[in-house]
């Protein structure tokens, strides 16, 4: 097998056809994003929860407390997945919801949502595709160390075995955790998330940890009865700004930083080799537990939602590759580069480097501005209809290429709270009014529908994709 890096290569031909018989259109979410009531019917607070009461941690001490009332208004919430066709729907569980100690009782009526949740979908023939940690840990898990405690892989596993007890019989595909890579960078190394740490020397052990969890729950997934289990990772092509070789050098370290920092533990039983260079004496060399890390997924989901152009800059911190035209900031901004391109160079490469595993777009869409609802209830977004175009298109050019991409999930159903970002950005196919909680399809949801009716084919001809 090729050992190759996301380094930038351009795929610009555009073909016709349909996408395969069985590929599942849906819409994803999170469960801080969107639920609220987080402490509801006895629940705990997350790490998410106390750090947005935090002041200064997020935009304009946005919360998610009321977030888009999901955890009330859930019906009617199916109701919009039936009118947009959607087949399947991407969520999250609240791990102290239904653990509200991280451990120990179940909350049987934070488990009960879900259990609504999930018949509610059935009877609506949309499929549930659960991810089991998107990032909010218990607070009272975090206390006894979070993802530095090698102890919560244990924990993870006595919650996935919760879950999977009470779902497995209903929900065929669990996700042990969403983004692995950002909890650590962004939790752990630059203190933006959630627990808001910065630390050099404790990133190295939230990552092992994070891997750790994972490989001990899909052990616990399957032993209860799941049946398709995998993980979900965001990848971001690392573009050299030029062909200089030390350009060139820095695309490759930043690719081994964040697209192969879990995928190659995860399915190739090792670290990426530089990461000793990047970390130095705070990458530790002794990982004695990776045969429990490395494990066979049924499935890997993607989260794509733009590429990185880079350049040397040993001053940038830490792979010494500085985006051109970016700062850390624009993450917090609607600043990305629309690329669908690197989208197919994303699914090819996991085909090449990992081989031909079963794949899932579970995260793909776009922040824009969005003008207020006008009087006939009409929200017209333009630049996210091109976006989910260029971008659907660029699944399918990817499948023509032989990657095995099973089903897309528009990121995201709703616009939702942002993390840090807290109500600045909006990323849902139907718009909230946060202060109403009404709900409007927009023009990319009446698009999407179209799209899903179609299995795609409305995307061939269409210059625009």
């Amino acid at each position: 097998m090729k050992d190759q890096n996301i380094t930038g290569t351009d795929r610009s031909t555009s073909r016709n056809g349909a996408f395969p018989p069985g590929f599942l259109w849906g819409a994803a979410t999170s469960a801080y994003q969107i639920e609220g009531s987080p402490l509801a019917d006895g629940a705990g607070p997350s790490t998410w929860h106390r750090f947005s009461h935090t002041p200064g941690r997020t935009h304009e001490g946005e919360t998610g407390d009321v977030a888009c009332d999901h955890y009330r208004r859930w019906e009617a919430d199916l109701e919009i997945m039936s009118e947009l066709g959607l087949g399947a729907y991407r969520f999250s569980i609240s791990w102290s919801r239904v653990l509200p100690q991280g451990t120990g009782k179940v909350n049987e009526k934070g488990l009960d949502f879900y259990r609504r949740l999930v018949d509610g979908l059935l009877a609506r023939n949309i499929v549930p595709c659960v991810t089991l940690y998107h990032w909010d840990l218990p607070a009272a898990l975090d206390d006894r160390g979070g993802w530095l405690n090698p102890d919560i892989a244990g924990w993870f596993a006595d919650y996935c075995a919760v879950i999977a007890r009470a779902l497995s019989d209903r929900v065929s595909m669990f996700a042990t955790i969403n983004e692995p890579w950002v909890v650590a960078d962004a939790g752990y190394l630059f203190g933006v998330h959630a627990p808001g740490h910065a630390n050099r020397y404790e990133f190295p052990i939230a990552v092992h940890q994070l891997l750790r969890a994972h490989g001990a729950g899909v052990q616990a997934l399957r032993t209860n009865g799941a049946k398709e289990v995998g993980l979900v990772v965001n990848l971001e092509p690392k573009y050299p700004a030029s062909n200089a070789v030390a350009d060139l050098d820095a695309a490759e370290r930043a690719d081994h930083y964040m697209n192969r920092l879990f995928l190659d533990p995860a399915l190739r039983g090792h670290y990426p080799e530089r990461l000793d260079e990047i970390f130095g004496d705070a990458w530790p060399h002794a990982r004695a537990d990776l045969s429990t890390v490395q494990t066979e997924l049924d499935f890997l989901g993607i989260n794509y939602y733009t590429r990185s152009v880079v350049k040397d800059d040993p001053s940038a911190y830490p792979t010494g590759a500085r985006p051109v035209g970016q700062t850390r900031a624009a993450h917090m901004t609607t600043g990305w580069e629309v690329y669908p391109d690197a989208l197919t160079r994303v699914l090819t490469w996991v085909t090449e480097r990992y081989g031909r595993l079963p794949l899932y777009i579970t995260e793909n869409g776009a922040a824009f501005y969005d003008p207020p609802c006008a009087e006939e209830g009409r929200v017209s977004d333009p630049l996210r209809c091109a976006n989910y175009r260029s971008h659907i298109t660029a699944v399918r050019r990817a499948i023509e290429e032989g990657a095995d991409v099973r089903g897309y999930f528009a990121w995201s159903l709703l616009d939702n709270y942002e993390w840090a970002a807290g109500y600045s950005m909006r990323f849902g196919i139907v718009h909230v009014d946060f202060a109403t909680q009404e709900r409007t399809i927009k023009d990319s949801g009446h698009l999407y529908r179209e799209i899903i009716a179609s299995h795609g084919g409305i995307l061939d001809g269409d210059s625009s994709a």
